[in-house]
């Protein structure tokens, strides 16, 4: 984009923002507008192309501190926008007009001092253009330097999976500021985590590459199996005397098949016991393993036999205390 250009385009015009305007404003203002004159919402419609063209320019050039400075020193400058001319004729105000009151009016004895925008003939590169002074204010690019790329915004987005395709991947459809795009959710995935989608957020400006898409997945939870890492979770109800005496059980997988699990005898409540890849099959990793954590149930009715055999059972573990010097440690 040329100077000439910055002097011609009323950039907070085009946004419809106030030329005080702060950056939370300019960014509200651009997405309002983006979503509205979006190709995608506006199929072969033109005009709406080019007003959304217009709108992230305005926004490429407001967004970015320096740039917002060197546009609005320049337009002030030129009086809010009047077209330079190189000329001294009767009609328009030329260089000299515009920066005549920068350098004292003009010249001994009434002359104007002239300021020109080409190398004078013979000389070469020439010294004292319009571009040398406007170079050494903006930084030596004077009106017809290409700005510098400018990457993308980031964009953020949230989508929710059923636990089973978190586990397995999946494909979804995301719409962010006007745009539907489609992308792949990779298998694994826990409630909470944050997807990096690489140049899926807003366009570059000035040959910058495009920001990224950030989304955050929500996972619904499974009525039986949790995800820890690539292992998965599960908690499997015993009796107490597979807790005492040790029993072999089947505990289910998530691909709907059970496996066999020894419960060793004395095996306490709440102890976890592994089952070696069956858990989570991910790409280019070994496979995760499944964890059973057991939980001894207490029978909420015994029949007489059941009590009886309890009490034969605490009566041959008479003197056992498994709190035993629990009240001392809370002492100390």
């Amino acid at each position: 984009m040329t100077g000439q250009d910055w002097l011609e385009k009323d950039f907070y015009a085009t946004l419809g923002v106030a030329k005080d305007a702060d950056a939370d404003a300019i960014k509200k203002a651009y997405r309002k507008l983006a979503r509205k004159y979006h190709p995608d919402q506006n199929p072969g419609n033109a005009a709406a192309e080019e007003r959304f063209k217009s709108v992230g320019e305005a926004y490429a050039v407001l967004s970015d501190p320096e740039q917002r400075k060197q546009y609005d020193a320049l337009r002030a400058m030129a009086g809010g926008g009047a077209r330079f001319s190189a000329g001294t004729g009767a009609g328009g105000a030329g260089f000299e007009d515009l920066f005549g009151g920068m350098f004292g009016q003009g010249a001994p004895g009434g002359a104007r001092v002239r300021y020109s925008t080409t190398a004078p003939s013979g000389t070469g590169t020439g010294t004292g253009g319009f571009e040398d002074i406007l170079s050494g204010m903006f930084g030596g690019g004077g009106f017809g330097s290409r700005r510098r790329a400018q990457r993308g915004a980031d964009i953020t987005a949230t989508t929710r999976l059923p636990f089973r395709q978190a586990v397995t991947g999946a494909t979804v459809q995301l719409t962010v500021d006007g745009r539907t795009m489609t992308t792949r959710i990779p298998p694994g995935v826990h409630d909470g985590q944050k997807i990096r989608l690489r140049g899926k957020g807003q366009p570059g400006a000035g040959g910058g590459e495009p920001g990224d898409l950030i989304v955050t997945v929500h996972v619904d939870p499974h009525p039986v199996f949790s995800l820890d890492g690539k292992n998965l979770r599960l908690t499997v109800p015993i009796t107490f005397d597979e807790a005492a005496l040790g029993a072999t059980i089947e505990v289910p997988t998530l691909d709907g098949r059970a496996v066999k699990v020894k419960v060793p005898a004395g095996t306490p409540s709440g102890r976890t016991l592994r089952v070696r890849h069956k858990g989570l099959d991910l790409p280019a990793t070994p496979d995760g393993d499944l964890l059973v954590t057991v939980n001894v149930v207490v029978p909420s009715r015994l029949s007489s036999a059941a009590k009886a055999a309890v009490k034969a059972f605490a009566e041959a573990n008479e003197g056992a205390n498994p709190r035993a010097g629990l009240t001392e440690l809370a002492g100390q």
